[in-house]
């Protein structure tokens, strides 16, 4: 019995005293292998968090979601909004290569070629023209103002690559199969002056790819310090251990969070019924089990408080109660029904994981107090619906709106809105801008193809000695800081 308590207690001593005692900071991400380890410019959360630090951009972001000079030092914007001014930090990478504005802008440019097709390439449509102007200073020009713009160009994928070599903030080592471990570049290696003492200072950041329930556990046993990637899927999961309770933080994220129509065909085939479906959620219902205080729900493709236009935007359907609304889809399910002789059905493919098995059971009843029965997917292919859960990468409308263009998706999305978030490139101000993107957000909605549910969910567990983490609305948590390393 004494044997067995003292071991209980080495667990729990090991799991509370946080990273300093083996000089590393150990993280896992719940995501696959192939996505921590990804390589090219389609990442998945765990791969831009590892390209972030290794390949900096021109800015990037902090642990709070901040706006800070990455390989560019400082800059400056013209009073039109239209042209940016970086000022390069021009050294020596660790191979000799001679980081130079030309070489960052021909980076740039690569790069740019390379994400065309993407929603990434939709969302850098504004940029006219990048120039080398000095050996040290680069200039972006855009055909408009764009506010969000470098919040938009400190994304990992743009990290500046010369050849084979990133100017980056870490090393990364694979000392074993499926472990990476990250270590802070001197200062002198990022064209910043010495520090006495280095290695004293910094720690390494040792990262994995685990599953959900792993991660969980890894962290209530005080194996890892850090779990990052959490999401409603899996949020059951987060507060398991007992080592746990306490450590769950949820970010405040923005984002797109709802159903993909995937089928256009048989019951779905009418915007009518597609939207009998919308209007039956009870979205704040839908979240209840999860516990979660300021969850924000929302039947908007763009969110109200994100929105430019001059006046607002309504919820939809904001004049009905719930009843009512559910009372309007009843009798267009029940017309279907008598003109079809069939009973209406739909199939829903979610993520594997207690949260998604809670989810199921909301949807599926709301879906029930209409006359429409619900069944779970095995697989996306097969499945008339399936779930949208992703975190914006800055605040504008533009940027929900290109998650639905033709060229990405077809079935989500509108011609007539493509069109129009097209004329808003070259608007002649920024009212004229938010009338062409709100009538896109308009198009968008009359088609009845996408059901916003509200903000995605983000989780993470977090050792309370991890001073390098904040929430923040882009659920992003750079690897970074977590080493100690002075800037």
């Amino acid at each position: 019995m004494r044997t067995a308590l003292l071991s209980i207690l080495a667990v729990l001593t090991a799991a509370c005293s946080g990273p300093g005692d083996d000089g590393v900071v150990d993280v896992a991400f719940i995501a696959s292998q192939q996505d921590l380890s990804a390589e090219g410019i389609r990442l998945g959360m765990a791969g831009q968090h590892v390209r972030a630090a290794q390949s900096t951009g021109m800015v990037r972001l902090d642990a709070t979601g901040q706006v800070v000079p990455g390989v560019a030092e400082r800059w400056i914007v013209t009073d039109d909004g239209e042209s940016y001014i970086f000022r390069i930090n021009e050294f020596d990478l660790a191979d000799g290569t001679r980081l130079t504005a030309q070489g960052v802008r021909d980076a740039l440019q690569r790069r740019l070629r390379q994400l065309q097709g993407t929603t990434l390439g939709l969302d850098l449509a504004k940029v006219r023209d990048i120039r080398a102007m000095t050996g040290r200073v680069v200039e972006i020009r855009l055909t408009s103002p764009m506010p969000d713009f470098l919040r938009l160009l400190a994304q990992p994928e743009l990290g500046i690559d010369l050849g084979e070599q990133s100017a980056g903030l870490m090393a990364r080592s694979e000392p074993e199969e499926g472990v990476l471990v990250l270590a802070a570049l001197p200062p002198e290696q990022r064209g910043l002056p010495e520090q006495p003492e280095w290695l004293e200072i910094v720690r390494e950041v040792r990262v994995e790819a685990a599953d959900a329930a792993a991660a969980a556990d890894g962290f209530s046993q005080g194996r890892y310090d850090l779990v990052l990637g959490g999401r409603v899927s899996t949020l059951p999961l987060a507060s398991a251990g007992p080592l746990s309770r306490g450590n769950v933080r949820l970010d405040a994220a923005i984002g797109l969070f709802g159903l993909d129509i995937r089928t256009t065909s048989g019951f779905l085939a009418e915007e009518g019924l597609r939207e009998a479906l919308a209007m039956a959620i009870d979205r704040n219902g839908l979240i209840q089990p999860f516990n979660i205080g300021g969850w924000v729900p929302s039947t908007r493709i763009v969110p109200a408080a994100l929105s430019t236009a001059t006046e607002p935007p309504a919820e939809r359907w904001a004049a009905l109660s719930l009843e009512q609304r559910r009372s309007d889809a009843r009798q267009r399910v029940s017309r279907w029904r008598e003109a079809n002789g069939a009973e209406p059905s739909v199939s829903i493919y979610l993520p594997e994981g207690p949260g998604s098995d809670l989810l199921f059971d909301g949807l599926a009843g709301n879906f029930a107090t209409i006359g429409v029965s619900a069944t779970r997917a095995d697989a996306a292919s097969e499945a008339d619906i399936t779930l949208r859960d992703r975190v914006a990468r800055y605040a504008s409308p533009r940027w929900f709106l290109n998650q639905f263009h033709c060229s990405i998706r077809e079935v989500q999305c509108s011609e007539d809105s493509d069109y129009l978030v097209s004329l808003a490139l070259d608007a002649s101000d920024a009212v004229e801008e938010a009338s062409y993107l709100y009538e896109a957000e308009t198009a968008l909605l009359a088609a009845n193809r996408y059901i916003p549910l509200g903000a995605p969910i983000r989780w993470s567990l977090v050792r309370a000695d991890i001073e390098a983490f904040s929430e923040n609305p882009w659920g992003f948590h750079p690897l970074f800081p977590l080493s100690r390393a002075p800037i």
